[in-house]
Order: C-alpha cells, then structure tokens, then sequence
C-alpha cells in the first residue's frame, strides 16, 4: 500500500501494537512550495490490521475535567483498544468517546476518523 499525508500521519495497528506513518508538513492547497511534492511511503500490511486516516479534531476537542484538548496520545491508545472491536463497534465507541470527552463544550473543528481493517 502507498501512502501520502498532509499534516496528519497514517496508523496501522496490528496486534495491539501502533505504527505512526508520518505525513509531510504541507497543505493540500495552494502553497509557498506548491511545486514540492508529496512524499509516498510504502507500507506493508497483514490481514487483520486496522488502518486509521482522521483530521485534527478528535485529538484537538476541548473537554474532560479541566477543559483541556484530548491529545494524541490518547487518541493513539483509544485506536489500538478499539482495533479488535467489529467496525461498528469501533464507530460507536469512538463517537462515545468523543461526546463524553465533549461534554457540554461546543464542538471545536471538523472530527473525521476513517478506519478499516484489513
């Protein structure tokens, strides 16, 4: 499989562990360095891993406790929790997430999570 990301990196989680497939540091618009290409990496895969594609906002929501963003790093272990799950169950788990971390906050960007498995 090829990959090529602005801004956001690929998971791949297999076997409870995660792999981060770093994206390159540009936009997909209009750039200073608009002629700079993407960079493509190439990833094997096994049956059975779950890759994960997502935009900023589940990791940048503000909630919880003290109002604070979720972060990356929750947002990597919630992934690989729920990787094993049926991807219906994964949908159900990650928006429960979301709201409960929400809360009565307003919602603050776009949330996008593509997941699939192998």
């Amino acid at each position: 499989m090829e990959f090529s990301g602005a801004y956001n990196p690929l998971y791949l989680v297999r076997n409870g562990e995660l792999f981060e497939y770093k994206a390159d540091k540009m936009p997909i618009g209009i750039h200073l360095s608009d002629t700079e290409p993407f960079s493509c990496q190439q990833i094997d895969y096994l049956p059975g891993d779950s890759l994960f594609i997502f935009s900023d906002g589940y990791a940048d929501q503000f909630g919880g406790p003290d109002g604070r963003k979720f972060m990356t790093k929750p947002f990597k272990r919630l992934l690989t929790e729920i990787s094993p799950l049926p991807i219906e169950k994964q949908y159900e788990t990650l928006l429960k997430s979301h709201e409960d971390w929400k809360g009565s906050n307003d919602q603050v960007d776009d949330v996008l999570v593509i997941g699939f498995k192998l």
